[in-house]
């Protein structure tokens, strides 16, 4: 059968250690001394033997008791690492936030921004397919998102649109083909990849995946090499050094999509709401955005498209 040690005791041990005695170890941990001697007697029943050799003021630990004061400082440490993790601080906001991967660009200026308005939040950040943070967002693994997407994610969570995202065609395969147009993409589920491939077909233009990765820098690095044309952000020249695409035959990229400030169910704090909208709106000045006549209210649920 197994047994526990409870994290009280071993901090007990480590504490009288460290502050030289019972008095002054039941102070730091603001618990009795009594109530300090009932844990070190309590180890000493789980070691089997006394913890101290001696106490007072020539206090000196067993051989059982050094043993055991390495296992303590080591669990004492984890446990507060743990806590520290995943237990915000007393009046500290603990918050997961997703990115859209052609977004990343925001987070700077975002996090400078949030800091400033709301420096006891703690964030979490994490980047990839606004299809796979719109997941995560119903859920409850991420509290808000910044997506890039015509498809509205899940019913029940609450968005704003803070405009409409310009795309643009970018690459120039080295290969000789003309009638068959060599194409970087993401996998599916992706929205992006259904309206470029609508367009081209719409357009009559016949088309190959010459690249498919997941990850934003594996399709740029894609684009760059010569292997095929992709559609991204249409300032993926001035982030990336992408190359615009100059086929004469290309139709023009399709509509500008609708970026998004996406909250889970759950709840979020009404402060962070305020601080993070307006933190990304800022930081998204730079990019090739129309803000205006999208037609949807302020804030829509996502059970209706935003698209």
């Amino acid at each position: 059968m197994r047994r526990d040690v409870q994290i009280n005791r071993l901090r007990a041990l480590v504490a009288v250690v460290d502050h030289g005695g019972f008095r002054r170890a039941a102070e730091a941990l603001h618990i009795t001394q009594p109530a300090v001697s009932q844990q070190i007697r309590q180890l000493g029943s789980f070691i089997r033997g006394p913890v101290f050799a001696s106490t007072g003021r020539q206090m000196r630990l067993s051989p059982q008791g050094e043993e055991l004061l390495g296992y303590a400082r080591r669990m004492v440490a984890l446990n507060d690492e743990m806590v520290g993790r995943f237990v915000p601080e007393a009046g500290q906001v603990l918050l997961s936030v997703g990115v859209a991967s052609q977004l990343a660009e925001v987070l700077p200026e975002f996090l400078r921004l949030t800091n400033r308005g709301l420096p006891q939040a703690q964030l979490r950040v994490r980047t990839g397919a606004s299809e796979a943070l719109a997941q995560q967002l119903s859920t409850g693994q991420l509290d808000a998102a910044l997506l890039l997407q015509a498809k509205a994610p899940e019913a029940g969570t609450e968005c704003v649109e803070l405009g409409r995202m310009r795309m643009a065609w970018f690459g120039r395969p080295a290969t000789g083909e003309r009638k068959t147009l060599p194409l970087a993409l993401f996998p599916d589920p992706c929205t992006l990849r259904e309206l470029a491939c609508a367009v081209l077909d719409d357009a009559g233009v016949a088309w190959r995946i010459a690249y498919e990765g997941p990850e934003l820098i594996g399709l740029r690095s894609a684009a760059k090499a010569g292997l095929g044309m992709t559609c991204l952000v249409a300032n993926g020249d001035e982030l990336w050094g992408l190359s615009p695409a100059v086929r004469p035959e290309l139709p023009p990229p399709p509509a500008p999509l609708p970026v998004t400030f996406a909250l889970s169910p759950g709840s979020v704090p009404g402060e962070f709401t305020r601080v993070a909208e307006k933190a990304f709106r800022q930081a998204l000045q730079d990019y090739p955005m129309d803000t205006a006549g999208s037609g949807l209210p302020e804030a829509v649920a996502l059970s209706t498209s935003a698209a």
